[in-house]
Formats: C-alpha cells, sequence, structure tokens
C-alpha cells in the first residue's frame, strides 16, 4: 500500500497552456500541449498539501523521489490503440445498449436495422468507439445467461464490426472470446475483470487492450448502502493492484484503460469526490475512462431540474472532465456532448 500519492491539479488549457508551457512554468499532462499543470496535490490517509511543481526542492529526498517517479508518469505521452487518440481531448466511446431494461435506453436499438443505424450516427458524430453490450448492469439487475446475451449482440455486433471500431460490454470470458473473433477493438468489464475466473485467460491468450473498471459488490446488491473508509485512495489501490496481478500472469502491454466506475457501488459523495478528484489516477499511467452519460449523480444534484436524457448534466461533467485530463468519455448523446466541447474550446482559445 502506498504512503503517498501524487494528484496533478491546477490546470491550464488550450492558448494559455500552451503559452505557460513554451515559458516553463507548467508540465504537460500525459505529453499534451492543450492541457498543463502547476501544482501537485500529495495525499495521505491522513492529511493532503498542495505545492507548486517549482517547490519540489523544499521537499525531503525520500519524498522527492516518489513524486518525481508519479510525475514521470503523469506527464508521460499515451500511445493511441484501438482508434483512440490520446493527442487530443477527449476521445468518445458511443453507447449501444442491446438489451431490454438498460437504465435509459433499454430496448430502444435492439433491432438490428435500429442498432446498425445508431452505431453508424454516434461515428458519424464524432465517437472513437462504440460500446456494445448485451446484459444491463444498472443497480438492481440481475445476471444475464451467457446464451440470452450473445443472442442479443450478436447478429447486430457482426456487422458493426465490420463498419465501425468496436468495444465489447461484457463481465464473460465465453463473450468475450467470440467477440475478438468477431473483431471487436477492447473488452470493457465492468466487474474489474472479477467476474468470470477464466477472462484473464482470455485476455492474455489475445492480448488485446481492455478497461478495468472499478465496482464495488454487484448490479443486484452495489447501490445497497456503499460504504469506504476512502473511496479515492481506495480505488487507486484497487488499481494498482489490479495491474501488479496481470503483469504476473504474463499480460504485458500497456493498452490498458481505467475507469473508477462512477455509480457502481457509490453514493452521491463518492462520485462528486471522484468525479472532482479524478485527476490522482494519471499517477498509475495509464488513460483514463469515466462513464458519467445520464448517470444517477446528475438527478440527485439537479433535483427538480432533472430531465429524461439528462444532456445538460452530461455535458457539464464531461467538460470538468475533460479539463482534469480524462481522455475517454462514454457518452449516449455524441452529438450533444461533441457539441457542447467544439463550443467550449473555441470560447476558451478566443
Amino acid at each position: 500500500m502506498r504512503r503517498y500519492y501524487t494528484r496533478a491539479c491546477n490546470f491550464y488549457y488550450g492558448k494559455e497552456s500552451k503559452i505557460l508551457l513554451s515559458k516553463k512554468k507548467t508540465l504537460p499532462l500525459n505529453g499534451l500541449q492543450e492541457i498543463s499543470f502547476d501544482h501537485i496535490e500529495i495525499i495521505t490517509r491522513k492529511s493532503k498539501k498542495k505545492i507548486f511543481i517549482k517547490d519540489l526542492k523544499k521537499l525531503s529526498k525520500k519524498l522527492q523521489k516518489q513524486i518525481i517517479f508519479d510525475l514521470n508518469k503523469i506527464t508521460l505521452k499515451n500511445k493511441n490503440f484501438s482508434n483512440l487518440n490520446f493527442q487530443k481531448l477527449p476521445n468518445i466511446m458511443g453507447v449501444l445498449n442491446l438489451t431490454p431494461d438498460s437504465f435509459s435506453d433499454g430496448g430502444r436499438f435492439n433491432k438490428t436495422s435500429k442498432g446498425i443505424k445508431h452505431a453508424l450516427e454516434m461515428t458519424s458524430a464524432g465517437a472513437n468507439l462504440i460500446d456494445v453490450g448485451g446484459e444491463s448492469t444498472r443497480p438492481g439487475s440481475k445476471t444475464v445467461n451467457p446464451k440470452n446475451e450473445w443472442n442479443r449482440i450478436y447478429r447486430i455486433l457482426r456487422l458493426v464490426c465490420k463498419k465501425v471500431p468496436v468495444s465489447l460490454d461484457t463481465r464473460k470470458s465465453e463473450i468475450m472470446e467470440k467477440g475478438i473473433k468477431l473483431g471487436v477493438k477492447i473488452i470493457n468489464d465492468v466487474s474489474g475483470l472479477n467476474y468470470d475466473k477464466k477472462t484473464l485467460d482470455i485476455l492474455k491468450k489475445y492480448q488485446i487492450p481492455f478497461v478495468i473498471q472499478h465496482s464495488k459488490g454487484t448490479p443486484e446488491n452495489m447501490q445497497i448502502k456503499p460504504t469506504y473508509k476512502n473511496e479515492l485512495l481506495e480505488i487507486y489501490d484497487f488499481f494498482e493492484k489490479k495491474i501488479k496481478t496481470l503483469r504476473s500472469i504474463g499480460i504485458k502491454h500497456s493498452d490498458i484503460i481505467l475507469d473508477p466506475g462512477i455509480g457502481f457501488g457509490k453514493n452521491l459523495k463518492h462520485n462528486m469526490n471522484l468525479i472532482s478528484k479524478i485527476s490522482i489516477f494519471h499517477s498509475l499511467g495509464f488513460p483514463i475512462l469515466v462513464g458519467n452519460s445520464r448517470k444517477r449523480f446528475i438527478k440527485e444534484v439537479a433535483k427538480n431540474n432533472d430531465s429524461k436524457k439528462r444532456i445538460g448534466g452530461t455535458v457539464a461533467s464531461s467538460i470538468y472532465l475533460m479539463m482534469q485530463g480524462v481522455q475517454i468519455l462514454r457518452i449516449h448523446d455524441v452529438n450533444e456532448l461533441i457539441q457542447g466541447v467544439k463550443v467550449f474550446k473555441e470560447l476558451l482559445n478566443n
């Protein structure tokens, strides 16, 4: 278990970032020119302290060594893979749920023609990947038999994989292997690779990129009074331990994405703390994915201003996450989100 954690903070974006980088007043996040930072927050389980990067020399030599190790990971350029371009922010994973009971769009795209059309529309709007899933993992949902899950997605998945880059949202190794053979680019397992013991064997066999998502409990029980002593650091430790396990079994590549799992075994306080402090995960050295789209935390914050698609809350939280350097956003309303990002960037750089 780590004693110190390093969180990059006080970010600059766009034109201002480039100017400050040229004057060497900031450090680039993930090697990018469009986002940089000049502070870090040093966090322990008992305290936290923000300092200017230029003041690192005031720390003890032992602590300096740890912080510099973390900064090397924070500033390292991410390698592109699976149609994800980490030289720009954000990348978009468009959601294609082929389920009758997903929390916001269950049953809407189950027919082959509708599913294909929606995948192509999201790609045309700017999605880098289409995330196809046949099992709802909303709070309270029950496990779907692998045969039923595959029957829900097979026809559309087979056709979509021929047209656009696809990630496969599943917890089951059997579905993963079938999807890989059809040409999916990424495995997205919401269980953190914990649901199916054979999952690691499949990932090792095919050496395919994948997402590690943190989830506490199962979809059936995850929202029944979830508790943490420190959700931020506990999830960080979960990722660090999981990476060590993967390395120990022979998965050596770095085409790995980390997702803190907003809404998966977290209440409003946990979700808001994770989003507001999301930049802590940059020191693990892997791209970050967040599924904030249409999530319940938007309703809990907006209260009487809630709406069915929650586009306002999704766009607002997405831009905030982008400003913290989050590389990938999992989004239902792709066109609307990219519209908001384009307007924001234009105003910022004017």
